[in-house]
């Protein structure tokens, strides 16, 4: 590689890095005008009977199935949230703590069904291998139903940007006791042996080919409903957005 390609890459990576930073202030701005305009956003405990549902793997090669999401909530809900998310991200966070409890009141009265595509940007774009370690745990916390709780527990106890704490397998087998009948030796090897690289690796591929620009990117039937910061998107606003969806269904 020539000196001017290497420099060209590093111009990359810092642009890329430049931009998710701004995303993440924005972010920060929008969860401190919930915070000033009264929305009190409850952290909940892991709901009960909200699994995940996954496509059948039925043999074959597991990374031709990576880019499919995880869904969580009824298949037949009328309204579907799709959220690209990465476990590193600051502004994920602030989002999955803000609008937790709408989203899961709305998959639990069957209004809204959520797909997850978990990518790796942090890891990209400041190094470590935590957003990857993070991803490949929680996709072996999906093989065993518990998709929801343990995705919930990664972002309770989510890490300063900086600190690759998720890289550690132990971090993660030890957050995933938090969750009940989690974790056995299936699961421990499973987090320890990357069994869902190659998964995490594609999904994150198809993020970037997406032409979404950072996460999260959130989507209501297909719709990006997150990113207007004239117009942002409030938990009390979406839970309107998805009832509205509902009620032209019933």
């Amino acid at each position: 590689m020539s000196q001017n390609d290497k420099e060209d890459g590093r111009r990359s990576a810092r642009e890329r890095l430049r931009d998710q930073r701004e995303r993440d202030k924005a972010a920060e701005r929008r969860w401190r005008s919930l915070k000033v305009g009264g929305v009190v956003v409850a952290v909940l405990a892991v709901a009960a009977g909200i699994g995940a549902t996954v496509a059948s793997r039925s043999g074959g090669d597991q990374s031709a199935q990576s880019a499919k999401p995880v869904t969580v909530g009824r298949q037949s809900a009328p309204a579907k949230l799709t959220v690209y998310e990465d476990f590193r991200c600051p502004a994920c966070g602030q989002f999955e703590n803000a609008f937790r409890s709408t989203v899961k009141s709305l998959e639990r009265a069957g209004k809204l069904k959520a797909e997850y595509h978990l990518v790796t940007l942090i890891d990209g774009n400041m190094g470590g291998r935590g957003s990857k370690e993070a991803a490949n745990a929680a996709l072996c916390a999906r093989d065993k139903g518990k998709f929801a709780p343990y995705h919930d527990v990664l972002f309770q106890n989510q890490p300063a940007e900086e600190d690759d704490a998720f890289a550690e397998t132990r971090r993660l087998i030890e957050l995933a006791r938090k969750v009940d009948g989690l974790v056995d030796a299936g699961f421990e090897k499973c987090v320890t042996s990357g069994r869902h690289d190659a998964s995490v690796k594609r999904s994150d591929e198809a993020f970037r080919a997406s032409g979404y620009q950072g996460t999260p990117t959130v989507l209501l039937n297909g719709e990006d409903v997150f990113s207007d910061q004239s117009d942002p998107l409030t938990p009390d606003k979406l839970r309107k957005l998805v009832e509205r969806k509902a009620d032209k269904k019933s």
